[in-house]
């Protein structure tokens, strides 16, 4: 993508596919049981069945582990220890993912053992007879007795991981205006409905993973590094994932684990983690320490912004949670400061979860922006328009598309926000104390290298092959109505062939590319059979117009299966970012309202309706764009007031590790909700003109609720979640 998009196919067609709100092509395959999930896939009778065993120590090493109760178990095919697990390939949890290669501990729940049986029910039972005894190790746990011992992550050729812009210690001791405050924000667990699970076949030399995994072609090659075999000879298959908010970004020890299995008892093995297990064998978000500072003249003009980062996770990672990213471009202001620090930690690893760096970013920088209002005297919406920026204030570089002042705008009249008093505690409802916030959304744009290939059989079925996953997000369906938009062919004429590394590479789903590349390939390729088409009927490409089923131009009409011979047309497509993304800045943007109740007597804390509107370039399906916008809100509504991953201090163990005691939103929680999308189309983004959506609801949305709570009742508490034991102090005393 090197240069911006002129006028296409999307632009030109009236009443086309892309963009109507579409149901999901895969639905009633869902909704019937038909679609199956890695841990349904079925291999027949000579499957065997893993469990894992955790680890019980925060940090240490195996003394001794005996194996021999649970191998002489009913039913039990293998144990598997670092005793007798082969040598593997080594790398970050990004790059490769070696499972049970010592005796060393380095995190509570660290899988030490991996029992196979003839049943699942024969492997768990067997998994509790395995006995391990420790050498303990003091460890480090909690990110904030640890700061002491952050570092600068190291990142290679990626974003740097600090920033600056003029002066920003002068302007801001300088200031007429500031405000320096502290903001945290709690380990937080993905908790999606599918667990990790994976079946693993062997066939020769040639291995194939059933797994949950959104991202296949980059999985494939961790696999292929830690098992050490050539990437030619691994294929994963993710045909339909159960959610995976990041969770499922990168290989886990399911897959490494039923590969060994397999191949030591030349069987399938399959291995699904429990919802327990699901927290500390998997990666969660790391918690933050958050120090932002704003110094303004008097007016409200940004003069000085910094943002400061404190994350943690185990020593071997330099992943860290880069919540300072959309500081450096959301605000106007001469001089500016942001860093990030990560401190090495002994507990699981922390890694991408949705909308990583900005998700709790947000919920600081707008919460501050909301308090940095109220020293001004002025409406958060205006003090936010006053800092609008014109170009990136720190690449120096035009935004591609930026149209966050129109969400405000039109939100606030949406929203009826020219009703809210701006003295806290000033609109009661009974016992209930109302009040209303805001705050800004924003979430990077960007493009991975992807590739589709597309083929029109005599038949006149389309099929489209790309090794693309669908998380949930309704990827089928935004792709079946790109080809059919395309080609000129109804939806059910399309037969979408992803979530395979057998077929093209493709992006995979996550971090808010997903639908630009996978799309933009599509796209690529069904203008070149476009042109392969057009040649068959002798027409110009740049005329040729496709309806129906059929291509018309130059006065003629003919009908496509006719164009295609006995043996079909085919053309490949492929993206990849370029010089567009270097020239330009780019990012989804949006505003969120939001309005709460708190009880002026308990302090108990009610949403009462909520509002998103957003720009995101075009829309490929208006109906799986709203859903992706409000899940994202209750998302955010999550962060704001429940969501908290407890950690044992003394032991490194996640405490609430079930959805029992891990509290997400459920139907009560969430009343009104409604987002929204403004007209808009970004020729740098790529061919589809079209911009991530996934993640930008959860941006900014927790913060909205936070400066409703304050305007409710004056209470401002700046550690979230924001629960009754933190809000309950902070109300104002009752006359």
């Amino acid at each position: 993508m090197d240069k911006p998009v002129g006028k296409n196919v999307l632009d030109t067609q009236r009443d086309g596919w892309v963009g109507r709100p579409l149901d999901r092509v895969e639905g009633p395959l869902k909704v019937t049981g038909g679609a199956r999930y890695a841990y349904e896939v079925m291999q027949g009778p000579a499957t065997a069945y893993g469990y894992v065993v955790e680890g019980s120590i925060g940090k240490g090493r195996i003394r001794s582990i005996d194996v021999r109760a649970a191998e002489s178990a009913p039913g039990v095919l293998l144990v598997l220890t670092y005793l007798n697990a082969p040598a593997q390939g080594q790398g970050n949890h990004r790059e490769a993912h070696p499972v049970l290669t010592g005796p060393q501990v380095d995190y509570n729940g660290q899988p030490v053992a991996f029992v196979v049986a003839e049943t699942f029910e024969q492997a768990r039972a067997a998994a509790y007879l395995v006995r391990v005894s420790y050498d303990r190790a003091p460890g480090n746990y909690v990110l904030r007795a640890n700061l002491n011992r952050a570092r600068t992550p190291v990142v290679g050729s990626g974003t740097p991981p600090d920033s600056a812009v003029g002066n920003f210690d002068a302007a801001f001791a300088a200031a007429p205006v500031k405000l320096d405050e502290i903001y945290n924000t709690p380990l937080q667990s993905h908790a999606m409905m599918e667990p990790h699970a994976t079946l693993a076949v062997w066939a020769g030399d040639q291995l194939t993973l059933h797994t949950s995994n959104q991202m296949l072609s980059q999985g494939r090659l961790a696999v292929a590094r830690t098992l050490k075999i050539p990437v030619g000879n691994v294929r994963l298959v993710s045909h339909y994932i159960g959610g995976g908010f990041g969770a499922k970004l990168w290989v886990n020890a399911d897959a490494i684990l039923a590969a060994i299995a397999a191949r030591q008892l030349n069987r399938p093995v399959k291995t699904a983690l429990t919802r327990q297990q699901e927290f500390p064998v998997t990666t969660h978000r790391s918690d933050t320490i958050q120090r932002i500072r704003l110094g303004t003249d008097r007016e409200g003009h940004i003069l000085a912004i910094g943002h400061d980062v404190f994350s943690g996770n185990l020593p071997s990672e330099q992943t860290y949670e880069a919540a300072a990213m959309q500081t450096r471009s959301l605000y106007a202001g001469a001089n500016r400061e942001t860093r990030h620090r990560l401190a090495p930690l002994d507990i699981p690893v922390a890694s991408s979860m949705r909308a990583p760096g900005e998700a709790v970013g947000l919920l600081a920088l707008e919460s501050a922006m909301d308090e940095l209002a109220v020293k001004l005297n002025i409406d958060p919406i205006e003090l936010r328009v006053r800092n609008e920026p014109t170009e990136d204030p720190e690449r120096h570089v035009p935004f591609s598309s930026r149209h966050l002042v129109p969400c405000l705008q039109q939100g606030a009249k949406r929203f009826g926000w020219a009703a809210r008093h701006p003295r806290p505690g000033q609109v009661r409802d009974g016992r209930w104390m109302v009040g209303m916030g805001v705050a800004v959304a924003t979430r990077g744009n960007p493009l991975q290298l992807s590739k589709a290939n597309v083929r029109l059989g005599p038949d006149g079925i389309v099929r489209v092959r790309m090794a693309m996953t669908d998380i949930g997000t309704g990827t089928y369906t935004i792709l079946t109505q790109i080809a059919a938009e395309m080609l000129g062919v109804p939806p059910d004429r399309i037969h979408m062939e992803i979530g395979d590394t057998a077929y093209p590479q493709a992006s995979g789903s996550g971090g808010s590319f997903g639908a630009a590349s996978s799309g933009s390939a599509l796209f690529v390729a069904c203008e070149r059979l476009r042109d392969k088409l057009a040649a068959a009927a002798g027409v110009d490409p740049k005329t040729a117009r496709f309806s129906d089923g059929r291509l018309r131009g130059a006065g003629r009409s003919r009908a496509l299966v006719d164009l295609v011979g006995a043996n079909g047309l085919e053309a490949d497509g492929e993206i990849q970012p370029g010089e567009t993304e270097k020239n330009y800045s780019q990012q989804s943007y949006g505003a969120h309202f939001a309005e709460v109740g708190v009880d002026a007597d308990t302090g108990e804390v009610r949403l009462r309706r909520m509002l998103g509107v957003f720009t995101a370039g075009r829309i490929l399906n208006a109906k799986t764009a709203r859903s992706q916008a409000i899940g994202g809100m209750v998302f955010g509504v999550g962060s704001a007031l429940e969501e908290d991953l407890v950690l044992d201090a003394r032991s490194g163990a996640f405490v609430n590790h079930d959805l029992a005691e891990y509290h997400v939103p459920v139907h009560a929680d969430i009343p009104e909700i409604d987002a929204i999308f403004l007209p808009e189309l970004d020729d740098m983004s790529n061919p589809l003109k079209s911009k991530g959506i996934g993640e930008l609801g959860i941006c900014g949305a927790g913060a909205a609720l936070a400066n409703a709570i304050y305007n409710a009742c004056g209470a401002r508490v700046r550690d979230y979640p924001i629960t009754l034991d933190k809000l309950l102090p902070a109300l104002p005393t009752q006359s």
